[in-house]
């Protein structure tokens, strides 16, 4: 697969991502670690399925223990720390101190072998968060107190957690992406026990619920995982990283013509800024003059 193709199976994720909202608001009231036990069993599975006429990719599983650290370590510890930024502190804030994630993709993947960090790249992240900082306050003022500070921490804690995955995945591009059906699988297990832990057990309600669960296990929390490891691993990483600026953006318009929320003039700007990011990160793959080079 050419670099080309590899980043556009990975804006594919991005896509897939910005149906997280309205499929989670879908499924009724499930706690969160048990909403990611069920979706995570799920998009594993439906990894595993696709073993059926290649037996031989069961194989993928016999990976040393530092790449299953770094899988089930970037899938489990991003979202256990992401729910629990959403347990100590507000979503808004909490949602906006984790999207540091994509900058920060963009600045890790500088220390990669061979690739180089341009002032593109930075200005288009730069533009995305601007983007992101202005959706979110268009949602209300953000409201930053002391008691919180545990849960923007995990907020914090969970971007690098993410970012650090995305690129350190590149540094292993050695391994099969089917080997990410064993990560989700592992991840639902440990959701499992979260949740024995730390919530009681709802189950939804009706069809509907269960049908839109079931479409988050196999496309937000299943294929998305899938096709972004294609993507960090083969295509153009720091673009990827911009253009994940998208999804909040997107999961906000899904929301609104699916009558979940209002349209805004910030939402309008909001895109704005983030299209204009995109542009101009990619305007790095054509100037020669590095920030930063590995």
């Amino acid at each position: 697969m050419s670099p080309r193709t590899s980043t556009a199976t990975g804006f594919s994720a991005i896509l897939l991502w910005s149906l997280l909202a309205l499929f989670t608001t879908a499924s009724g009231k499930v706690p969160p670690f048990q909403l990611a036990a069920m979706t995570f069993l799920v998009g594993g599975l439906a990894g595993v399925a696709t073993w059926i006429p290649r037996p031989h990719a069961i194989r993928s599983l016999r990976q040393r223990p530092i790449v299953w650290a770094l899988g089930t370590g970037g899938l489990f510890g991003y979202h256990a720390l992401y729910f629990a930024a959403l347990r100590w502190a507000p979503p808004a804030e909490s949602g906006l101190v984790n999207y540091l994630w994509p900058l920060l993709i963009v600045l890790f993947s500088s220390f990669l072998p061979g690739e180089r960090l341009r002032a593109a790249h930075v200005g288009g992240a730069l533009l995305g968060f601007g983007g992101i900082l202005v959706l979110f306050l268009g949602r209300g003022a953000l409201d930053a107190r002391a008691e919180h500070l545990p849960g923007y921490a995990c907020a914090f804690a969970a971007a690098f957690v993410w970012a650090g995955y995305s690129v350190l995945s590149r540094r292993f591009g050695e391994v099969p992406t089917d080997a990410v059906a064993g990560f989700c699988l592992a991840t639902s297990a440990l959701s499992f026990l979260g949740h024995l832990v730390f919530e009681t057990t709802v189950w939804p309600e009706n069809t509907t619920q269960w049908l839109a669960l079931l479409a988050l296990g196999v496309g937000p929390v299943g294929i998305a995982f899938y096709v972004w490891d294609i993507g960090v691993k083969r295509g153009d990483i720091r673009l990827l990283g911009v253009a994940s600026y998208a999804a909040p953006v997107l999961s906000t318009s899904i929301l609104v013509l699916a009558g979940h929320a209002e349209p805004s003039f910030t939402l309008a700007v909001s895109c704005g800024l983030i299209v204009a990011g995109a542009l101009v990160a990619t305007l790095g793959t054509k100037r020669p003059d590095p920030l930063v080079s590995s």
